[in-house]
């Protein structure tokens, strides 16, 4: 993978995350060179949910009430369920997705983590794949749903599920190399 050494890159993601979905990721950016923290709305450890029961705790680097979208290059949304599903009714968690859309920087998510995309009406217009399950929630709030590995529209990153992940790392490491005049240009 491409060295990115320089970016800081979040995670945005609350207990219930897809174990592997935030994992993943983190440890592809941190291989490629990137500063990765996980924020959740909490102070502590979240504890992912691993395909059939709880997983493992994550430190939590950062709450999100002592972050800006200035301060990353990078946001990057887990699914699973659970995970999404708590930080779309967080009304913090929602503005700050809607904030960073909103500077051209590289938005990633995953599964279940489309739902954030639609809460802070980012998804109108946009193409955007997503988890089976969650594919009419997209259309009915105006999105191209797509159904592919990785869709890239702009400045959003998104996949369907975790057999999806080397592909999303890789363009979420492309995408913060080419940096947000890429994403202006499309």
């Amino acid at each position: 993978m491409p060295a990115i050494s320089d970016a800081r890159i979040m995670i945005l993601a609350t207990n219930g995350f897809e174990q592997s979905e935030l994992e993943v990721p983190r440890d592809r950016l941190k291989e490629a060179g990137a500063t990765v923290h996980v924020v959740a709305p909490q102070d502590g450890e979240i504890t992912g949910w691993d395909k059939t029961d709880w997983g493992n705790a994550v430190p939590v680097d950062r709450t999100l009430d002592a972050v800006s979208p200035q301060d990353y290059d990078a946001l990057v949304l887990p699914g699973g369920q659970i995970n999404p599903d708590l930080l779309r009714v967080e009304a913090k968690a929602v503005d700050f997705v809607r904030a960073f859309a909103g500077t051209g920087k590289p938005l990633a998510a995953i599964c279940h983590a489309p739902w954030l995309l639609i809460e802070a009406g980012v998804a109108e217009g946009r193409r955007l794949t997503s988890y089976k399950s969650i594919v009419t929630d997209l259309k009915n709030a105006g999105a191209d749903w797509q159904d592919g590995e990785t869709v890239v529209d702009g400045n959003l990153i998104t996949a369907r599920n975790p057999g999806d992940l080397e592909p999303f790392s890789r363009a979420i490491v492309e995408a913060v190399e080419a940096g947000p005049q890429r994403q202006a240009a499309e």
